[in-house]
């Protein structure tokens, strides 16, 4: 009983999740195709040209500073309308210095204000983004990470989507490449994840919901706005998608500029990988059990599908998979076991034959593949230099590697998160992700 329970529950799971997924694939391809324009000579000019306080939290972040201020300075808008604040939180390396002998370069005059400042304080990224708000004169603040390269239009892109509907817009953000996803295995798994995430997932939440998620660089928001409501949180690992919920909650929305684009560094070895995405994992139970309130009411309908969708993510959809997995590899060896001793027979069945089972459970792996396939082509085909054959290959090898690492770190981050719960660990430490030589 408890068996064919145990296989309805893993079934209707899957389809419930890979019906979620079509949906949002159906709003990324309405996204895509509407969007589809020539590239132009020049950009037009914006009706208005606010201040903006850029701000680049970097910690021990020598390796990749330099590039990633130049990039800044070169973009595309006013001189005198940006204001540039790069802090180097809590320093041992030559950060400091780094950035300060390129402010001082002849060539970078004529900004609103360009400063870089020793902090020592607490409070890590969201620590750094809270002082900036103290001192901050833009009318929006706009936040690189410090391995995080704009594009040379990128704010003219953010601002140009934030001037739209700058009454119902409390933030925008951009989208995220993989700068250095040649180097390895890893990178190019991590590459594609990224393509998926900002070609299909934003795009298709944006296109049918008008639902986006701050990242944790390449976004712009409403001074004001941050400000009145307290600032970034600083005991969150996550504290963009704690805010994310937060200006869902007074009725602004975060809107998606697809053109903006920033190219930023990911982990290259399986450790950094395993800290990073343990931390990121770990910050977003979090959140799915702080609005866990949110399914029942008492919030705006974006809220409660935003939060359905996450929960279906991290728990509903990954404890489908691991059961649906333990149940195809436990039928498949007891089906091969009956072949030599016929009183073993399939665990997990309704009463019909063993090759219904087997052929039922087939179909949910099949179509499993088929759609991870399907949306992670399609956004590379949406991105000039991507939809390649090698490219082809690495998401099939994916599948059967890195989605897995996926999920046992989700598995991993999951009972760390009820631990530091259950004995009041302070899980909130900060692990800064190393960089690597470009």
């Amino acid at each position: 009983m408890m068996a064919s329970i145990l296989l309805m529950f893993g079934i209707i799971s899957i389809w419930f999740s890979l019906l979620i997924t079509l949906v949002v694939l159906f709003g990324a391809v309405f996204f895509l195709l509407k969007n589809i324009r020539p590239p132009k000579n020049r950009l037009d000019p914006l009706r208005a040209y606010p201040v903006v306080t850029i701000v680049v939290p970097a910690h021990n972040e020598e390796i990749v500073i330099q590039d990633t201020v130049k990039a800044i300075l070169n973009m595309n808008y006013p001189r005198e309308k940006m204001e540039i604040l790069v802090f180097a939180d809590n320093c041992d390396d030559a950060t400091y210095e780094r950035v300060q002998s390129i402010l001082q370069q002849p060539e970078y005059t004529g900004y609103y204000l360009t400063n870089v400042i020793d902090r020592r304080g607490t409070g890590g990224k969201a620590g750094v983004l809270n002082d900036s708000l103290k001192i901050a004169h833009g009318e929006y603040l706009c936040v690189y990470d410090a391995d995080a390269m704009p594009e040379q239009n990128a704010l003219h892109f953010l601002i140009e989507r934030a001037l739209e509907d700058p009454e119902r817009y409390g933030a925008v953000f951009g989208r995220n490449k993989t700068r250095n996803y040649k180097r390895n295995f890893l990178t190019r798994c991590i590459n594609l994840e990224i393509v998926t995430s900002q070609r299909i997932i934003h795009t298709g939440m944006w296109q049918l919901f008008k639902i986006g998620q701050i990242p944790g660089t390449n976004f712009i928001i409403q001074t004001k706005m941050i400000r009145d409501l307290g600032g970034w949180d600083n005991g969150a690992l996550t504290e963009d998608t704690a805010l994310s919920f937060r200006i869902m909650k007074i009725g602004k929305l975060i809107a998606l500029a697809s053109r903006a684009e920033a190219f930023q560094q990911e982990p290259e070895t399986l450790s950094v990988y395993y800290r990073q995405r343990k931390r990121w994992a770990k910050g977003n139970y979090e959140v799915i059990v702080i609005n866990l309130k949110n399914f029942f009411g008492g919030s705006n309908w974006r809220i409660r599908l935003q939060s359905v969708y996450y929960f279906n993510t991290f728990f509903w959809f990954t404890s489908a998979i691991i059961l649906s997995n333990i149940m195809f590899i436990v039928n498949f060896i007891a089906m091969i076991l009956h072949l030599w001793f016929p009183s073993i027979d399939v665990i997990f069945t309704f009463g019909g034959s063993n090759r219904q089972i087997g052929a039922l459970l087939f179909v949910n792996w099949a179509l499993m593949f088929t759609i991870y396939l399907l949306q992670i082509q399609l956004a590379l085909s949406s991105q000039f230099g991507q939809a390649t054959t090698a490219n082809f290959f690495y998401a099939i090898a994916s599948y059967f590697t890195y989605s897995l690492l996926f999920i046992g770190i989700s598995i991993a981050a999951f009972f760390s998160y009820i631990g530091d719960k259950l004995f009041r660990r302070d899980g909130t430490k900060w692990y800064k992700t190393q960089r690597f030589d470009d």
